[in-house]
């Protein structure tokens, strides 16, 4: 325990120190991470508009319990609950040095049940690991991600548990804590964790029947495991079917041999997407010096060697980068598991270090490690820092390693060589630390901008008759959660598709091909939504300015026999509205190079560099909106000039304000782009003066007269005999079912992706509730799972009562026996 301790503490404050010393928190947390605490603190303190089932805040109303798996199931995430709601970075931080402690500290366990060996060399060998570049990287702003930092360790110890053959229901535990804690992290951890489990099998002799028998209690512990974890799997899942598909990525260049070797020198940061995998100067020697370690059996020693280039060329080879991730490269970075590398990096090392290397092996090492820098040198930049790293450092750690070894028998010289070590590893973890941080660009909103943010959305709190949107001013990726608000804007990898694309055929912008969405910015579509406040762009401080609009209810109803129409932006807008409030023309060009006009599907515009114009004549007195969708260039008309950056796919940009519509009702829009570009057919639409009042004075006449929303549940009370179909403005996403009038419960349908329910021939209440995909059957398989589970416990626990079995031969020996013999 108190090695386990060290480690961590090392691990822990070389950490902190790092960051303290950039005066910054880990960039990259406040966009995903910090919001979703922020949420989870909400959840926790009774303040959530939602539950851990739906979320209302985002999206105008999406799934959550699948997000909740994927986003906060890191067990120290609860510290958040802790600390004031404001203090979401701070409470971020504190769970990511929790998780990197308890990871350290499994790591030095786990070196110690590989092979004995000086306790406090463990300790400083289990530090690479905690602090290896993909924490300093990557899992310092991912606490979910970095959950499979200690997952990986805890299906080592699972899998030792498998070969001395015992702890088997507890190691079926760790398993399920594993992947409840990140599916993506701990499956992938798992086969890591399985390759560890076959070099520790296969690198000593042993009995056939014990490696069947071995093999058999692994196989079953993680199918048990695995299944206690089904309500995780089965949820994500079915939210992985239905969500929106990962935008494309650019597929993976030739990064060469010298640059990811390159990444196995520390501090390597930055440039083209590669794995992060440096473990520190003492674990790279140590692994280096392995080949050459006579002490370490041949046997041993080949499988270690043979597993490292394995795994090694599993991370250079574009097809097996794609198996690491599911056959896709996702859009956040080809190489999230790149930590899995480093943990075998510093157990190969430990194996090393526990045989104490001598002379030979130590100058091999370093002459491999000289060769590795060489090349890397060749043909990839490798800062400064690392050539003193491994000048400075390499000299004082290989001293004191020769020492170890030539003195081991003197106490007190293996105690200044430890404490020399442990200098180095400190000193090597907060520098790489330092230049990852610092280097990290630095960005988001202030946090006092954020505060009065957060007052103003709260201020104008109404729900559920209406939505307080943080849109369309944002903050971060996820500023729904983040401001407490209910908005449209959403991050998440389980991002409904019927949820982005309602969205998006609504004239919300959307970015990552959909997985990221933004509220509606024009004043139709926050009718349709209920939005009655919001954030719009600003002078600053704070950056933005709080807005009202008169807005329907939640549940409105349409009329029977309405029919959408979809031939544009604005038409959908009307259908849902329940009036024609737009004049959206076909335009006309009017000069500069002729678009191209390809039916509905939109205009070609040329590029070059030269404006083309069109027209439309629209009633005076309106406002102008224009909505190009995915085009990408400039858009001037009626005094407003600005960018559009549209990227088909990836990115949608929403609808925008032009201005007021002139005396002659003609309406001149110029498009300037570099290159060739689309724009809807109808990408001009203009609201007549009081148009949209009216449409939403007889929405609110016909619609609901009371809403009433639960954690996930709805239910609005219609006025009486309403006929048609209620409208409720929220997705239409899987899981929800609807009642009438009390009647049997049905899976309603859908309006052009919004909740329709028919109203039949008159009704006066519609109630929904929403339960998550997936939950019921994962429970089912859990608790049976769960019940097997037990029945094994309470039988191991009774068979070790149980006398021990004589055979009966000797029994009958014994009765034979005279007395006192």
């Amino acid at each position: 325990m108190l090695v386990c301790g060290g480690a961590a503490g090392l691990a822990v404050g070389g950490y902190a120190l790092a960051a303290g010393l950039t005066g910054r928190w880990p960039a990259g947390a406040g966009e995903v991470a910090v919001p979703f605490h922020a949420h989870l603190w909400d959840l926790v303190h009774g303040r959530a508009a939602g539950d851990v089932l739906f979320n209302w805040n985002s999206g105008y109303g999406v799934p959550f319990l699948a997000d909740f798996f994927a986003y906060l199931m890191n067990p120290f995430s609860w510290l958040t609950a802790l600390l004031p709601r404001d203090q979401g970075q701070l409470a971020v931080f504190l769970v990511v040095l929790a998780t990197i402690g308890l990871a350290t500290a499994l790591m030095a366990h786990l070196l110690g049940r590989v092979h004995p060996g000086p306790r406090w060399l463990r300790a400083l060998a289990a530090v690479g690991y905690g602090l290896c570049a993909w924490v300093l990287d990557v899992g310092g702003a991912a606490p979910m991600w970095l959950w499979g930092l200690v997952s990986l360790p805890l299906l080592g110890l699972a899998g030792d548990w498998c070969l001395r053959e015992r702890r088997w229901v507890a190691g079926s535990l760790c398993v399920t804590l594993a992947w409840a804690g990140n599916l993506y992290t701990a499956a992938l951890a798992t086969l890591v964790a399985g390759l560890l489990f076959a070099v520790r099998l296969f690198a000593t002799p042993r009995p056939f029947r014990h490696r069947v028998r071995a093999t058999g209690r692994a196989v079953t512990m993680v199918t048990t495991g695995v299944l206690l974890a089904a309500p995780v799997l089965f949820v994500a899942v079915r939210a992985a079917r239905g969500a929106q598909p990962e935008s494309p990525v650019q597929p993976l260049g030739p990064s060469g041999v010298s640059a990811h070797l390159a990444q196995l020198l520390p501090p390597t940061h930055g440039g083209r997407p590669l794995p992060d995998v440096a473990i520190g100067v003492l674990g790279l020697l140590l692994v280096c010096g392995l080949p050459f370690n006579r002490r370490v059996r041949v046997r041993e020693r080949a499988v270690w060697c043979a597993a490292l280039v394995l795994v090694v060329l599993t991370f250079v080879w574009t097809p097996t980068v794609l198996v690491w991730h599911g056959l896709a490269i996702p859009a956040g970075g080809p190489y999230r598991v790149a930590f899995v590398l480093s943990g075998l990096l510093v157990l190969a090392g430990w194996v090393s270090l526990a045989h104490r290397p001598d002379r030979p092996t130590l100058l091999g090492g370093a002459g491999l490690v000289a060769v590795i820098a060489a090349l890397a040198a060749t043909r990839h930049s490798v800062p400064a820092s690392t050539w003193a790293l491994l000048g400075a450092g390499g000299a004082v750690l290989l001293a004191a390693l020769l020492a170890l070894d030539l003195r081991h028998a003197d106490r007190r010289v293996t105690a200044v060589a430890t404490w020399v070590v442990g200098g180095a590893v400190l000193g090597n973890a907060v520098w790489s630390g330092y230049a990852a941080i610092g280097a990290a660009p630095a960005g988001g909103a202030s946090p006092a901008a954020v505060r009065a943010g957060s007052a103003a959305v709260r201020g104008a709190d109404d729900w559920p008759n209406g939505r307080s949107d943080p849109g369309p001013h944002a903050f971060t990726t996820n500023d729904p959660l983040l401001l407490d608000g209910q908005g449209g804007g959403y991050f998440s990898g389980y991002l409904p598709t019927v949820a982005a694309q309602l969205l998006h055929d609504l004239g919300a912008g959307w970015t990552a091909g959909g997985r990221q969405t933004a509220s509606v910015t024009d004043p139709v579509g926050q009718a349709l939504f209920a939005v009655r406040a919001h954030l719009d762009d600003g002078p600053t401080p704070p950056g933005f300015a709080p807005g009202r609009a008169a807005a329907p209810p939640l549940v409105t109803v349409l009329a029977p026999g309405a029919r959408p129409d979809t031939s544009s932006v604005w038409s959908r807008q009307e259908s849902l509205l329940g009036s024609q409030v737009y004049d959206a023309p076909l335009p006309v060009p009017a000069g500069g190079p002729a678009p191209t006009l390809h039916g509905t599907s939109g205009w070609s515009v040329p590029g070059g560099g030269e404006a083309t114009v069109f027209t439309a004549t629209c009633t005076p007195g309106g406002t102008a909106y224009f909505h190009g969708v995915w085009y990408r260039g400039e858009v001037s008309g009626l005094g407003t000039v600005f960018r559009s950056a549209g990227e088909q796919p990836t990115t949608a940009v929403a609808i925008h304000r032009l201005g007021p519509v002139p005396a002659d009702g003609v309406v001149r829009v110029a498009l300037r782009s570099d290159v060739v570009s689309q724009v809807p057919a109808r990408p001009i639409g203009c609201l007549r003066a009081g148009a949209l009042e009216a449409a939403v004075a007889r929405l609110s006449a016909a619609g609901a007269t009371r809403v009433e929303a639960g954690g996930h549940t709805l239910a609005a009370t219609l006025p009486a005999g309403s006929t048609g179909t209620a409208l409720l403005s929220v997705p239409a996403t899987e899981g929800w079912t609807c009642a009438v009038d009390g009647g049997a419960p049905a899976v309603p349908g859908r309006v052009l992706g919004m909740i329709g329910v028919p109203l039949g021939a008159g009704a006066s209440r519609v109630s929904c509730v929403f339960r998550p995909p997936g939950l019921t059957e994962g429970l089912t398989v859990a608790s049976g799972t769960a019940a097997a589970l037990a029945l094994v416990a309470v039988f191991d626990r009774l068979s070790r009562r149980r006398p021990a079995h004589v055979p009966r031969r000797e029994r009958r020996r014994a009765a034979a026996a005279p007395e006192g013999t």
